[in-house]
């Protein structure tokens, strides 16, 4: 997709989050002084409701499961962010990040999963992410919904529930 559509859908999904209220999160503390959030519908990034049919529209847990396994597999051979996700696998074996992801994204959809992981600035503090690093994630799991033929409707709503995100998880200004 080029850089400018993504642009334009991540910025329709940060005014649509911005418009459900999702993007009124108070600032984080600085890295030191935090603990890590253990769990629940917080440390998923749940900031409120989730949209109507987003769940069902993604496929369910079955459903997201396999979309995670695709958006991870996509990652890993991405060049852009291939190596943080290599890295990353050093600490933390991929079906362990699939079905966390799968976990975290069936909650924020308005299913009936539980988040055991940690919050997103707290999973993502020690690594080296910038914007386009983010950007290139973001790309990667449209690609991953077009190919599942998920509609451009529920891609952007789920988009907006994950933009307000990247603030925890871009480490690199």
């Amino acid at each position: 997709m080029a850089p400018s559509i993504l642009l334009q859908r991540l910025g329709a999904a940060l005014l649509v989050a911005a418009a459900a209220g999702c993007a009124q999160a108070p600032a984080p503390a600085p890295p030191a002084a935090r603990q890590p959030i253990p769990g629940g519908p917080v440390a998923a990034g749940v900031r409120g409701p989730a949209p109507a049919g987003l769940y069902q529209a993604l496929g369910e847990k079955e459903g997201i499961a396999q979309l995670m396994d695709d958006l991870v597999e996509r990652a890993v051979k991405d060049p852009r962010i291939g190596p943080i996700f290599q890295e990353s696998f050093k600490q933390t074996k991929p079906q362990a990040l699939k079905d966390s992801l799968t976990a975290q994204i069936c909650l924020l959809a308005g299913g009936p999963c539980e988040y055991d992981g940690v919050d997103m600035q707290s999973a993502h503090m020690h690594m080296k992410i910038d914007k386009s690093h983010f950007n290139a994630l973001v790309e990667l799991l449209q690609d991953a919904m077009d190919a599942r033929r998920i509609p451009f409707t529920q891609q952007n709503r789920l988009l907006a529930l994950l933009a307000p995100m990247h603030r925890d998880i871009i480490t690199v200004r």
